[in-house]
């Protein structure tokens, strides 16, 4: 198995919760934050530390989804509905619950793309949310 880059089916993807997507999610967003900070010249620890925490927090990750939602299509825009309506058992206290449910649904449709091996559709919309950074 290449868990790098894994290789699974329509219906293996489809039998994953928005949670385990999410979870996907979260990793890979977190690196497309890292490795753009990195190559945009942050180039202190402490800074690529710190912006790295704000841009991937819930209230980022929430702004980040309402400037991709009205590019995403009818069948991206229905895994966000999931993640938005997932249900975590908890939720950060820097976070309200609707911040948290649009962070888990932004997690999930990075989640769902990157096992979907959809890497040019998660560039694309990780430029339009990086525009802003």
């Amino acid at each position: 198995m290449d868990y790098l880059h894994p290789k699974l089916d329509d219906a293996a993807i489809a039998r994953m919760s928005s949670l385990a997507l999410a979870h996907v999610g979260d990793a890979v967003y977190e690196v497309l934050v890292r490795s753009y900070l990195a190559c945009s010249g942050t180039q202190t620890a402490k800074n690529l530390h710190s912006r790295t925490i704000a841009l991937v927090r819930a209230s980022a990750q929430a702004e980040a989804i309402q400037r991709i939602l009205p590019l995403l299509t009818e069948e991206e825009q229905e895994i966000y509905r999931h993640g938005r309506n997932a249900k975590p058992k908890t939720v950060p206290k820097s976070a309200s619950v609707a911040e948290y449910a649009h962070a888990t649904a932004l997690e999930a449709l990075f989640g769902w793309l990157y096992l979907k091996q959809r890497y040019e559709r998660i560039n694309l919309l990780f430029g339009v949310i990086a525009q802003d950074f």
